[in-house]
């Protein structure tokens, strides 16, 4: 019997096909494919399309991959032991049948599945942080092409930290390489009954409507830094009445996501904003997933026709497909133009107001962020009397840090990577690109909070823009985190080696270019700081580093005074196959920023080429 959403009509699943009947996979075929995912703690992924194309949008999945989604399913079982798993899935066309297999596993074990189908990973998780003892298994694979799929396991509102993520991971791979896997997983497929799987599916649209409840509770906790309903009530009361003096347009081009069924068009609506949605329908994808660069343009140009029509709209958004991350588009008054919000920008953005409105008592404030997120927060931080500390690359890292800054009796309402662009604002977990509005709100919607947040009061009879709030951040020029000159392809497999030999050449590198470097761009020093998991470290050296050395490698470099000015970064995706750089130079001085970008580049492909030497002659 086949199952389909009340929602969107979309098929969910057929109960009386077993998808893992039939011949099993070799363990070669397993290790095959398995070679083919990327897996860490922010995320497993995998183009899972059966052609292999990334870009191919077809829902089916080979049976070998059934195989692998089994596994990794029992090991998720087998290391967290769940007994009530929230089960979601985004609009990939290979969710439902994913999802299905996982759902099968779960049932196998007598667990309590609850199958929200499409849903927007803050939702998922806000429905998992309400949820007494449930963990969460979301497939997804984020912002990749639509042919990818994955994984990601959490629970109490986040994902799971690098240590429990690591546990499955190590299951993973021992059943992997065990033979007796394959049909021990079509064993457990094979003995969920119909009755049982279809009371799971029979429940998926109230599921549904008690996630989106909790998602907007926790999206209103967020936003009045409060649990009391009063509270948020005194809030959304206000805003209403600022923005009926202010009114403010949103732009929401959702691009076929998962927000698409999320709550945003009814919560902006209720706020009193005024809304126009596009590409709103799930699987609706009218371009690249990814919410960078060009595939803002779409945004930008219907912002720039909303505001022609109506002045009040001068912001727009665009999510990635689970809907965990959404970059921004403005409307500039003084170019008349719409323009992209650089992802770092955004985030000082949003942690500027966040900061300058959080509830100071007598409680140190501090705000956690990534390696590479840009010195515009040092100068933020210290500005307003916070301190900042630094993970490496990935949420689940971030995430663990900021625990371990409250435990240390930090408030820490702001956390996140300003690098990847999207904000983690307490009590949340996860990036949503509904606080990052909110925020926004707060800051447009006021004169009076507007100019206590930037510190600039603003002329009689003139409303808060978007643009006079950028201009009053520290000014830096930086690389795009997904524009073309971030990404480098490395032949090297071992990245401490790699580290090493690129530290051996910046310092002959940096040795020759010292007076250049002091008097072209007043530089007079460096240190290095290396960052794995939430530990930061500032040292050069292995000593500093633990294996697999994948953590990030930065050079801060400083002035006379020793005051930071610019820093060059790098590190090896975690789930992509590419090696990630950037540069952090200061102010509008893109000839600065090159020159300290190639150079980097430069050191990196010269390190490289020398571990690939050695290589060879070993060989």
């Amino acid at each position: 019997m086949l199952y389909t959403d009340t929602n969107t009509g979309f098929p969910i699943a057929d109960i009386a096909i077993d998808p893992l009947q039939g011949p099993l996979p070799t363990t070669e075929e397993l290790e095959m494919e398995y070679k083919r995912m990327i897996i860490s703690a922010s995320g497993w992924r995998k183009v899972f399309a059966q052609s292999k194309d990334e870009e191919d949008a077809a829902p089916e999945i080979s049976l070998v991959d059934r195989y692998l989604i089994a596994l990794a399913t029992e090991s998720f079982y087998r290391e967290r032991n769940p007994k009530k798993v929230l089960v979601g899935i985004d609009t990939r066309p290979t969710g439902p049948a994913i999802a299905n297999i996982v759902n099968r596993i779960l049932l196998a074990h007598d667990v309590d599945v609850r199958y929200l189908f499409i849903t927007a990973a803050p939702e998922i998780m806000a429905y998992s942080s309400y949820q007494k003892q449930a963990k969460f298994f979301y497939i997804t694979a984020s912002h990749n092409p639509i042919g990818h799929n994955g994984f990601k396991f959490g629970s109490a509102g986040g994902v799971f930290d690098s240590i429990e993520a690591t546990q499955i991971i190590a299951t993973f791979r021992t059943l992997i390489t065990d033979p007796e896997s394959p049909a021990l997983v079509q064993r457990l497929s094979a003995s969920v009954s119909p009755e049982r799987y279809g009371i799971v599916l029979n429940h998926c649209a109230s599921e549904k409507s008690e996630a989106l409840a909790a998602y907007e509770r926790l999206v209103l906790d967020i936003a009045a830094d409060s649990e009391d309903e009063l509270d948020y009530g005194d809030l959304i009361a206000q805003l209403r009445h600022e923005i009926s003096q202010h009114p403010i347009g949103i732009v929401g081009e959702l691009n076929g996501s998962a927000r698409s069924v999320s709550i945003d068009k009814e919560f902006l609506s209720g706020l009193g904003i005024k809304t126009h949605f596009v590409h709103n329908l799930p699987r609706d994808i009218a371009h690249a997933i990814i919410p960078e660069g060009e595939n803002l343009e779409l945004c930008r140009t219907i912002l720039q026709e909303a505001h022609q029509k109506d002045p009040a709209f001068i912001l727009g958004y665009v999510p990635d497909n689970d809907g965990d991350r959404g970059n921004i588009v403005y409307y500039n008054e003084n170019t008349h133009t719409t323009h992209i919000l650089g992802a770092q920008e955004l985030f000082a953005l949003v942690a500027t107001i966040e900061l300058s409105l959080s509830k100071r008592d007598a409680v140190p404030q501090a705000i956690v962020v990534n390696g590479p997120t840009s010195l515009m927060i040092d100068a933020i931080a210290d500005r307003l009397g916070v301190s900042a500390f630094r993970a490496e690359v990935g949420e689940a890292n971030v995430v663990r840090l900021a625990q371990q800054v409250r435990s240390r009796g930090y408030s820490v309402r702001i956390l996140g990577e300003g690098s990847n662009g999207g904000n983690i604002t307490h009590p949340g977990k996860v990036r949503d690109p509904l606080n990052t509005l909110v925020s926004l709100i707060k800051l447009l919607s006021s004169p009076e909070r507007f100019a206590s947040i930037t510190g600039m009061p603003l002329p009689p009879h003139t409303s808060p823009t978007l643009s006079r709030a950028l201009a009053a951040l520290p000014q830096r020029t930086i690389t795009g985190a997904f524009s073309r000159e971030a990404i480098m392809q490395i032949t090297s497999h071992n990245h401490g080696d790699l580290k090493a030999a690129y530290e051996r050449l910046f310092v002959i590198d940096y040795a020759q270019r010292t007076d250049e470097l002091e008097n072209t761009f007043g530089i007079c020093g460096w240190r290095e700081e290396q960052t794995e998991g939430t530990s930061c470290k500032e040292g050069m050296g292995p000593d500093f580093r633990t294996p697999p050395m994948r953590g990030g490698l930065k050079i801060i470099f400083s002035n006379a005074l020793g005051d930071d000015t610019d820093f060059i970064w790098m590190r090896g995706s975690g789930t992509e196959p590419v090696f990630r750089i950037m540069a952090d130079a200061l102010g509008h001085d893109q000839k600065r920023h090159d020159y300290l970008l190639f150079w980097h580049r430069d050191l990196i492909a010269r390190a490289d080429a020398e571990i690939s030497s050695q290589k060879s002659s070993s060989d």
